[in-house]
């Protein structure tokens, strides 16, 4: 989608494609009308929430004055949400300021797809089946079996989580991860005790604090932040999920919401955030939550989309870039042979690949089912991240730590086309990648 707002530019308040201001606070959110585009207003001495609300004609998401008595025009912002287009006299009421504007509503989708079931419910997770997820180190490996899901043996075996386990015996414990996506089945058995407070809870799509996994088995997205969150857990059993709901039961979800959960997270003690989801457009209020939450050391994960295209979606495709640093990471998919999967974006801007077919975790009412998209590739590299923070690394260097020794997937055939955009070296390898994090 173009922006049609660029017409202003001509006029007293000009639209900026690279706008530095700040996102919106994330305190207080609440359920809200879902409009159409969002603003990033600058802020002006004598300004408050009502005069802008009105100038503007929208109502006012977010204040961020943190920056106005230093002139840091980066944190002295109003984000504003908006229905209509600005006009004359709005432009008069602001007096020439310059403003950034975008389309808000369902800019964000999950992807991925369900592959497989397995039938029963609640009553597949008994005879210890839900063990790892209790106290995270309950017979993981037995025989060279992944026990608790034999399912992703072969999966784990490629990116070599049992050993990696072993090397980081602390399993992700006291570690943190942010899974910002269509909510969780929080009563689901698997995440018994690996949930964080619920006071760091929240559905940004609902407006309250319940972030449930919401809509029918098998259609849309329902069930896909279910699916993530398991995977995580699966390769760091004693972390912690911070379950954020940001996109309804189709998948889709507003900029807003998402900036705001980033935001959120970070407030409330994410060390790590996984971002299932992406744009084709690049979100100027989502990177500067990213910005934000990076300057403050915290990790962001996100996943590279699913349309086979030779470009990656956004807030991927600015992992890594100047304004997150050494913090953010974007990941694309690869099968159990580290061939590209056929679905995969690709990009010279991608970090890395992981095995993103056919995953298997839990699934809404206590069952399982197996998910294909870079959206379960992403959780991989997150998990991996919080095995590294709980042995107390620093998070300064992971990222590059976990790109920078990939297995090379380049020499095999098939990868050939895509030389230089499967990221950094290639796939996911836990044990290079904590093996190297321990040489500071």
């Amino acid at each position: 989608m173009k922006n049609k707002f660029a017409a202003l530019s001509l006029l007293t308040v000009g639209l900026l494609s690279a706008c530095s201001s700040t996102a919106p606070t994330a305190a207080s959110p609440a359920a809200q009308e879902r409009f159409a585009r969002v603003a990033l207003v600058p802020l002006e001495a004598g300004d408050t929430p009502q005069s802008l609300a009105q100038a503007v004609g929208g109502e006012v998401l977010g204040w961020n004055d943190a920056g106005c008595a230093s002139e840091d025009e980066a944190n002295c912002t109003a984000m504003i949400g908006m229905n209509q287009q600005l006009s004359a006299q709005n432009l008069n009421a602001l007096g020439g300021r310059m403003v950034y504007i975008e389309p808000n509503k369902d800019m964000f989708s999950g992807g991925g797809t369900m592959t497989a079931t397995m039938g029963g419910r609640i009553n597949m997770w008994a005879g210890g089946r839900i063990n790892m997820w209790a106290g995270g180190r309950i017979n993981m490996w037995a025989g060279g079996q992944f026990s608790q899901l034999p399912e992703n043996t072969a999966l784990w075996k490629k990116i070599k989580l049992e050993e990696a386990q072993r090397i980081a015996p602390k399993l992700g414990a006291g570690v943190t991860v942010a899974v910002i996506d269509t909510g969780l089945d929080l009563q689901h058995p698997a995440f018994g005790g690996s949930l964080s407070d619920p006071s760091t809870w929240y559905d940004f799509y609902a407006g309250d604090a319940t972030p449930q996994d919401e809509g029918v088995f098998g259609v849309g997205g329902y069930g896909h932040g279910t699916n993530v969150a398991g995977i995580v857990l699966q390769v760091a059993p004693g972390a912690k999920i911070m379950p954020l709901r940001v996109l309804g039961s189709d998948g889709s979800g507003d900029v807003v919401m998402v900036a705001r959960a980033i935001l959120w997270a970070a407030d409330r003690g994410a060390n790590v955030i996984n971002l299932s989801l992406g744009s084709k457009e690049n979100s100027k209020v989502v990177q500067n939550a990213i910005k934000k939450v990076t300057e403050r050391r915290v990790l962001v994960v996100s996943s590279a989309g699913n349309s086979n295209l030779s470009k990656i979606t956004y807030p991927a495709a600015d992992a890594g870039g100047e304004d997150s640093g050494d913090y953010s990471m974007s990941v694309g998919s690869v099968d159990l042979n580290d061939v590209k999967s056929s679905f995969s974006n690709y990009s010279d801007k991608l970090k890395l690949m992981a095995p993103g077919e056919n995953v298997y975790a839990p699934a809404p009412d206590g069952g399982m089912a197996a998910w294909s998209g870079t959206s379960m590739a992403a959780p991989m590299a997150s998990g991996g991240l919080a095995l590294a923070l709980g042995q107390r690394l620093s998070s300064g260097e992971l990222v590059e730590r976990m790109s920078g020794n990939a297995a090379d997937i380049y020499k095999i055939s098939a990868n050939k086309p895509y030389k230089d955009k499967l990221g950094e070296k290639g796939r996911l390898d836990l044990v290079k990648f904590l093996s190297s994090s321990g040489d500071d």
